[in-house]
């Protein structure tokens, strides 16, 4: 293991932020979901559970003891919902550094958190507030033991309405190349380092994935997940950049990730041939700190909707639909939908027919007698595209991430933009989560994390 992430909705960063403030240390215990892909960690934040004033038994600004009173019930929290706990205290003196004491603590909470939760994985968290006029709400450093390894906190990423990226305060986040000067005096050299932090994973390789693919590799991004099923047609080179028709024939995932490196940025791209409604490739979307959706199938979209809230992966989901009537265009309608802890999801706003998506996954055979029988819909032909309107819709989507992280628009930012680009109109709205559903407030969904099965649902391979 040697990258360790710590996820947080905003409203939990936005407590941490407030408890660092104070003048004296505050402590708390995280209650998080774990996920493990491969060498990475992530702890995702489901609750915190602060320490009542009278279970200090020492409490200043640069100390505190707490009674064992003061934490257990949320370790029991934490064991219920099988998840960690980790112990978080501040320093309020600016500098989040630990003390010789923080580690004997450490030490000493150890076994008992073990013992208390059933979970072998320790951490622990050091807050302190943020300088006057940074960009980042808080600062921090952390440590996890698992499995008998003790490694650091790389970053903090929190989600919500807006996104935050925070380098621990220990962690090397390295120069900004001057390559990057033009975007640099746009969005400041801390934003330019968060972007190369990034891990993204793109889902389909076409039209729309393919121009927004080339917009994250020039601003910067540090890695992309490109995954997409097909192959390259004649008639997708019209649209997908980077393409050819000397790569017809190939994997649209491998054209594009050949494409990108070829630019020479220093993207790390990772394309995989396979599609999401299969579990192993879904599987590999739970190490991306957010994730493009640039897919028109609506099984594809049920998996990424569980996805934001399992795993606090914010999904921009975006599409674009062509009228035509006899070759006359006829309209143009484009969707940007970004799903994170505050909004609702795909389902929730109805942008996904549930039925389309189990017949999707049908045998094509089985598929075509079903809709003969009038047992199952018939699924859409070959749609119209044109690489301007692909591209367009591609622009929007990538413009929400930068938008949520440098914070530059109305606050808080709609949840979803339409646009009628024939009659060059754009709109937007907010819904939150309908009561009840995975996706809304208080569900014990968000950010569980691994489970089994994956998302808890029904897969047709695992």
């Amino acid at each position: 293991m040697s990258s360790v992430t710590v996820v947080l909705p905003e409203p939990l960063a936005t407590q941490l932020a407030e408890a660092a403030r104070r003048p004296v240390e505050t402590a708390a215990v995280l209650v998080a979901g774990v996920v493990r892909d491969g060498r990475r960690l992530r702890l995702l934040g489901r609750e915190l559970h602060w320490v009542d004033d009278h279970h200090y038994a020492h409490r200043t600004a640069t100390g505190l003891r707490v009674a064992s009173a003061g934490y257990v019930q949320a370790l029991r929290r934490a064991e219920d919902l099988g998840s960690v706990a980790v112990w978080v205290h501040t320093h309020p003196g600016g500098d989040p550094s630990p003390s010789k004491h923080d580690r004997i603590v450490d030490e000493s909470l150890q076994p008992l958190f073990a013992v208390r939760t059933g979970q072998d994985l320790y951490s622990s968290l050091v807050i302190a507030p943020a300088a006057a006029g940074a960009c980042a709400p808080l600062r921090l450093t952390g440590r996890v033991i698992d499995d008998g390894r003790e490694l650091g906190v790389q970053r903090l990423w929190i989600v919500g309405t807006r996104f935050r990226a925070v380098t621990a305060a220990d962690a090397d986040a390295g120069p900004v190349p001057a390559l990057y000067d033009r975007q640099v005096r746009a969005l400041g050299p801390d934003m330019q380092a968060n972007l190369a932090g990034l891990r993204v994973g793109l889902i389909g390789a076409g039209g729309t994935g393919s121009a927004v693919g080339v917009q994250l590799a020039r601003l910067g991004i540090g890695e992309l997940l490109v995954i997409d099923p097909d192959t390259l047609s004649a008639s997708n080179v019209t649209r997908v950049h980077g393409a050819g028709l000397g790569d017809v024939g190939r994997p649209k995932a491998q054209v594009l990730a050949a494409h990108l490196e070829a630019i020479g940025l220093g993207t790390r791209v990772e394309p995989v041939v396979g599609t999401i409604v299969d579990q192993p490739v879904a599987a590999r979307l739970r190490g991306c700190d957010m994730v493009f959706g640039c897919t028109d199938d609506n099984a594809g979209r049920v998996v990424l909707s569980r996805l934001s809230t399992y795993y606090l992966t914010p999904v921009i989901d975006c599409g674009v639909l062509i009228s035509s009537d006899h070759g006359t265009l006829s309209g143009i309608h484009a969707r940007v939908t970004v799903l994170s802890p505050g909004y609702g999801c795909l389902l929730c706003r109805r942008r996904v027919d549930l039925r389309r998506a189990a017949v999707e996954q049908m045998d094509p055979g089985e598929r075509r007698r079903l809709a003969d029988e009038g047992y199952a819909p018939e699924l859409a032909g070959v749609e119209p595209a044109v690489v301007a309107y692909t591209t367009l819709v591609a622009a929007l989507a990538v413009n929400e991430l930068l938008e949520r992280l440098v914070g530059y628009g109305i606050d808080p930012p709609p949840g979803e933009i339409l646009a009628r680009i024939h009659d060059r109109e754009l709109s937007t709205n907010t819904r939150p989560g309908n009561p009840g559903h995975y996706c809304a407030e208080g569900s014990l969904a968000r950010g569980a994390g691994d489970r089994e099965p994956m998302l808890e649902m029904t897969w047709a391979s695992g």
